[in-house]
Protein backbone atom coordinates (compact mmCIF):
# COMPACT_ATOMS: atom_id res chain seq x y z
CA UNK A 1 0.00 0.00 0.00
CA UNK A 2 1.16 3.77 -0.45
CA UNK A 3 0.49 7.47 0.52
CA UNK A 4 -2.37 7.48 -1.73
CA UNK A 5 -3.74 4.55 -0.42
CA UNK A 6 -3.75 5.45 3.15
CA UNK A 7 -5.02 9.14 2.03
CA UNK A 8 -8.03 7.26 -0.10
CA UNK A 9 -8.82 5.27 3.20
CA UNK A 10 -8.69 8.14 5.37
CA UNK A 11 -11.11 10.17 3.17
CA UNK A 12 -13.37 7.10 3.16
CA UNK A 13 -13.75 6.48 7.15
CA UNK A 14 -14.13 10.20 7.50
CA UNK A 15 -17.02 10.14 4.99
CA UNK A 16 -18.31 6.73 6.72
CA UNK A 17 -18.30 8.57 10.14
CA UNK A 18 -19.76 11.59 8.95
CA UNK A 19 -20.86 14.47 11.73
CA UNK A 20 -22.84 12.03 14.09
CA UNK A 21 -21.77 9.00 15.38
CA UNK A 22 -23.68 6.10 17.00
CA UNK A 23 -22.44 4.62 19.63
CA UNK A 24 -23.17 1.72 21.58
CA UNK A 25 -21.65 1.05 25.85
CA UNK A 26 -20.35 -2.12 27.78
CA UNK A 27 -21.19 -1.61 31.49
CA UNK A 28 -17.71 -0.39 32.22
CA UNK A 29 -17.33 2.08 29.51
CA UNK A 30 -20.75 3.33 30.92
CA UNK A 31 -19.76 3.58 34.39
CA UNK A 32 -16.83 5.02 33.78
CA UNK A 33 -17.93 7.57 31.51
CA UNK A 34 -20.77 8.03 34.36
CA UNK A 35 -17.77 9.21 36.80
CA UNK A 36 -16.06 11.42 34.52
CA UNK A 37 -19.13 13.61 33.34
CA UNK A 38 -20.04 13.44 37.21
CA UNK A 39 -16.36 14.83 38.07
CA UNK A 40 -15.92 17.16 35.41
CA UNK A 41 -19.54 18.50 34.75
CA UNK A 42 -18.38 18.80 30.78
CA UNK A 43 -21.31 20.82 29.55
CA UNK A 44 -22.44 17.74 27.02
CA UNK A 45 -21.18 14.33 27.86
CA UNK A 46 -20.09 14.07 23.94
CA UNK A 47 -17.16 16.77 25.24
CA UNK A 48 -16.10 14.02 27.02
CA UNK A 49 -15.55 11.54 23.52
CA UNK A 50 -14.37 14.04 22.02
CA UNK A 51 -11.33 14.19 24.80
CA UNK A 52 -10.90 10.55 25.12
CA UNK A 53 -10.34 10.28 21.48
CA UNK A 54 -7.53 13.46 21.14
CA UNK A 55 -5.92 11.67 24.77
CA UNK A 56 -6.47 8.46 22.80
CA UNK A 57 -4.76 9.70 19.31
CA UNK A 58 -2.26 11.94 21.19
CA UNK A 59 -0.59 9.00 23.16
CA UNK A 60 -0.66 6.96 19.66
CA UNK A 61 1.06 9.24 18.25
CA UNK A 62 3.42 10.13 20.87
CA UNK A 63 4.13 6.34 21.61
CA UNK A 64 5.42 5.83 18.12
CA UNK A 65 2.50 3.08 17.52
CA UNK A 66 0.76 5.33 15.11
CA UNK A 67 4.00 4.72 13.26
CA UNK A 68 4.21 0.96 14.12
CA UNK A 69 0.69 0.36 12.79
CA UNK A 70 0.86 3.04 9.20
CA UNK A 71 4.36 1.44 8.29
CA UNK A 72 3.20 -2.17 8.45
CA UNK A 73 0.02 -1.56 6.57
CA UNK A 74 0.57 1.43 3.86
CA UNK A 75 4.95 1.68 4.45
CA UNK A 76 4.71 5.84 5.57
CA UNK A 77 4.76 7.37 8.67
CA UNK A 78 2.48 10.07 10.36
CA UNK A 79 4.92 12.32 9.31
CA UNK A 80 4.79 11.49 5.45
CA UNK A 81 1.27 11.49 5.66
CA UNK A 82 1.14 15.39 7.13
CA UNK A 83 3.87 16.33 4.04
CA UNK A 84 1.75 14.81 1.46
CA UNK A 85 4.96 13.27 0.40
CA UNK A 86 7.34 10.21 1.43
CA UNK A 87 10.97 9.99 2.90
CA UNK A 88 12.35 9.29 -0.60
CA UNK A 89 10.30 12.06 -2.44
CA UNK A 90 11.53 14.58 0.17
CA UNK A 91 14.40 13.65 -0.37
CA UNK A 92 14.79 13.26 -4.15
CA UNK A 93 16.07 9.58 -3.76
CA UNK A 94 13.17 8.17 -5.75
CA UNK A 95 14.55 10.14 -9.02
CA UNK A 96 17.23 8.46 -9.39
CA UNK A 97 17.67 4.70 -11.35
CA UNK A 98 18.07 1.68 -9.31
CA UNK A 99 21.63 0.58 -9.51
CA UNK A 100 22.45 -2.25 -11.44
CA UNK A 101 25.13 -4.22 -8.70
CA UNK A 102 25.83 -7.37 -11.31
CA UNK A 103 27.17 -5.21 -13.67
CA UNK A 104 28.43 -1.97 -12.31
CA UNK A 105 31.72 -2.22 -12.40
CA UNK A 106 31.88 -4.07 -15.65
CA UNK A 107 33.68 -2.30 -18.45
Amino acid sequence: MSLDDLNDDVTAAYTDIGDELALSLDRETRNELALLETALEPEETDELVRRAIHMLFQSTVDTGKLDFQLRTAYDVTYDEYLSGMTFEEMTGADQYPSMDDERRYQF
